[in-house]
């Protein structure tokens, strides 16, 4: 190459390092893109994202076209500027060696460390530059890249990997809420939002449902008068129906049809009967987000809770499950519900109704909520017997006054969270 002009030769080695920045930065890129954005712009119509996303679906082949390219070009470039240091300075050994430092520290600089921190930062703009030039050359390198790729993979195979196996796109749920939470452009209200919908399949029915000594309903067995009486009280749009007592639902009313069982103030009941919908009954154990789903097939709002053995114990309804995922959109706001009331030094008076979770919410405690679900079961609980009058609970960081008593139920506690944990067991005084 002595008739070759000096300033082409360096030139070319210009061209060639660039070539290397090119292929640098586009390998940096690709493997740095968001697959899940890649994807999402793909779906849109996005065509250089498409481009990037058919590349990435086998990766082996592209990164054996990168690597096939950046190779080429380094050691082009290295027999280059061996030939421009010949014809400048002579072949001496001294000379070519100092040569190659320069060499690799440019190269370092200029075709490696630059494109691919560029790239880094920008994986979305050198990745969709790229892309079509990458896809051109794909083509006619294809033959040269699978014979590569074919002892590649042996070698790959017998170091006990599987070649064969691409990307996973899949995330668990603790990744995903990972995500969720890092995701600072996400509302905080819409990000509880998103964590409640995971959280879903945690909580069981009856972890939500209405307790049956709360259900609302009427009596068929009592008189028209009776009944009128307990329609026109009910704070509820639907009312259970029973026999007897709520372990005989037979029905569901819905108040809005009571135009048509209630004339000139007096009831109708083979009217009312005749509306009257067929009760919808839950398994306990049901996850919530199961049960969502089941009111959605079902077309339904309330489902009657049962136990293993058939006996009703509560009630759960739509809203229930979408109070749990919407969180502090729906929650009583403490010092505005009647179950929670705080006080002046600090504590907290609550029915013990309560249930375990809306506390928790409400004051961010973590009451344990695996066996007991109101606060008056959790008391028992750890009493393991009724108590006969006032008596202090702790539980870890919580301590807990019993107040009044009724006859089958603590009526009222009053608590507070201790700054340090006492002991890791629960007591009683």
């Amino acid at each position: 190459m002595e008739h070759v002009p000096l300033w082409q030769l360096l030139l070319a080695l210009c061209l060639l390092i660039t070539c290397s920045a090119f292929f640098s930065g586009s390998e940096t890129g690709m493997m740095a893109l968001d697959r899940y954005r890649l994807r999402h712009l793909s779906r849109k119509g996005h065509r250089r994202a498409r481009m990037a996303s058919d590349l990435l679906a086998q990766p082996d082949r592209l990164i054996g076209l990168i690597l096939f390219g950046n190779n080429l070009v380094n050691i082009m470039a290295s027999v280059l500027a061996s030939l421009i240091t010949i014809r400048l300075f002579g072949d001496g050994e001294g000379v070519l060696f100092a040569m190659s430092l320069l060499l690799t520290f440019v190269v370092l600089i200029f075709a490696e460390v630059t494109p691919k921190t560029i790239a880094a930062l920008y994986p979305d703009r050198i990745a969709f530059a790229t892309a079509p030039i990458l896809k051109v050359m794909m083509w006619p390198l294809l033959p040269v890249i699978r014979s590569v790729n074919l002892f590649s993979n042996a070698v790959v195979r017998s170091m006990g990997f599987d070649p064969s196996k691409s990307m996973q796109l899949g995330l668990s749920k603790d990744e995903l809420r990972s995500i969720v939470d890092d995701q600072e452009s996400i509302p905080e209200q819409h990000q509880d939002m998103l964590l409640n919908i995971l959280d879903l399949e945690k909580a069981s029915v009856n972890d939500i449902m209405i307790p049956k000594n709360d259900m609302y309903g009427i009596n068929l067995d009592e008189s028209d008068d009776a009944i009128l009486e307990r329609i026109h009280n009910s704070p509820f749009t639907r009312i259970l129906a029973y026999h007897e007592d709520t372990n005989n639902v037979v029905g569901i009313i819905h108040l809005r049809h009571s135009s048509l069982f209630i004339r000139d103030n007096k009831l109708v009941r083979s009217r009312m009967l005749e509306l009257m919908r067929e009760p919808y009954f839950v398994p306990e154990s049901t996850p919530l987000h199961t049960q969502l789903f089941n009111f959605q097939k079902e077309k339904r709002r309330i489902g009657i809770v049962v136990d293993e053995y058939g006996d009703v114990i509560g009630l759960v309804t739509l809203e229930d499950i979408l109070e749990d995922i919407v969180g502090e959109f729906t929650v009583e706001v403490v010092g505005e519900s009647a179950e929670i009331q705080p006080q002046a030094d600090g504590n907290y008076r609550m029915e013990g109704s309560v249930s375990l979770r809306d506390i928790n919410r409400a004051l961010d405690w973590e009451l344990p909520t695996s066996e007991a679900k109101t606060l008056n079961g959790l008391l028992l609980e750890q009493l393991e017997e009724f108590p006969d009058g006032p008596v202090c609970v702790s539980i870890n960081r919580y301590r807990f006054q019993i107040e009044s008593i009724g006859e089958k139920s603590i009526e009222s506690v009053l608590a507070l969270k201790d700054r340090e944990p006492a002991s890791k067991d629960s007591t009683a005084s």
